[in-house]
């Protein structure tokens, strides 16, 4: 282990906590009540500030902003924080906010996510690991996102939506209701339009697993009775399938947006 690096154009506040290894490139800022992590890097023009923790192995790149005050006029200084995990790549002109009053005091994103050019994570958001979001990703304040979510290009999440694990949002859509676990949505204003099979499949899941769940889908999403009844049938069915019943637990849990139908209500294949 080694002491940081910092080069001589960039300016690290008194108070700011460097791990071991800390690369701080040229012209790059760091904030008082900032910590980085072992082997965290700025890669130059990056600036750092508020209460925000970095974990280990993250890398920043020019022009991202990370841990500015919100941008929610109800925000009133309060000491709020941002937390990103492990091995993190934010690339460059990312914007990143801390939490608020209203939300928890706190915006935190996972390990190995990446977040690409340009995109930004509101205030209180909160990200699981493993997050992919291309570039010009807009997400707003107080979503909640689950582990293995992709984002297209350009799509934007309305606030307080729920992404679900393992879902992929894709290109250019508008998001304005909860998407379900595994679930792909797609569109301006988006529609569920299936499983993300093709991520399922890619990330190791069982042919058979994967065959229950589209079952259950189908079930869920069909057109006769109302959605809690065929949410209840799918878990009395699928009682000993955990997929499903992540699918179950999650339209049970939905409270501030309504859960993201198929076009046409319900699933035809």
């Amino acid at each position: 282990m080694t002491a940081p690096l910092i080069h001589p154009t960039a300016i690290v506040a008194d108070g700011a906590r460097l791990g071991a290894d800390v690369r701080i490139g040229p012209y790059s800022i760091v904030g008082s009540n900032v910590t980085l992590g072992d082997k965290v890097e700025l890669v130059s023009h990056a600036v750092v500030e508020g209460n925000t923790t970095i974990g280990p192995g993250t890398r920043i790149f020019p022009f991202a902003s990370v841990g500015h005050e919100p941008q929610d006029l109800k925000f009133h200084g309060e000491n709020s924080r941002l937390e990103i995990g492990a091995n993190c790549t934010i690339r460059e002109s990312v914007t990143i906010n801390p939490g608020t009053e209203g939300g928890g005091m706190v915006t935190r994103i996972g390990d190995n996510c990446l977040i690409m050019a340009n995109a930004h994570v509101a205030h209180d958001a909160i990200l699981g690991n493993n997050v992919i979001m291309a570039n010009y990703v807009g997400v707003a304040g107080h979503v909640q996102v689950g582990d293995n979510v992709i984002f297209g290009g350009t799509c934007v999440i309305h606030q307080f939506t729920r992404i679900g694990a393992h879902a992929f949002i894709g290109a250019q859509s508008m998001v304005d209701g909860d998407v379900i676990p595994y679930g792909m949505a797609v569109g301006n204003r988006a529609t569920l339009t299936g499983l993300n099979l093709i991520g399922l499949k890619r990330r190791g899941f069982e042919r058979e697993a994967i065959h229950r769940l589209r079952a259950a889908y189908r079930q869920i999403f069909a057109s006769e009775g109302t959605l809690r009844e065929r949410v209840e049938d799918a878990a009395e069915i699928f009682s000993q399938d955990a997929l499903v019943q992540d699918v179950v637990r999650f339209i049970a849990d939905a409270q501030d947006r309504p859960i993201l139908l198929p076009r046409n209500g319900h699933e035809t294949e």
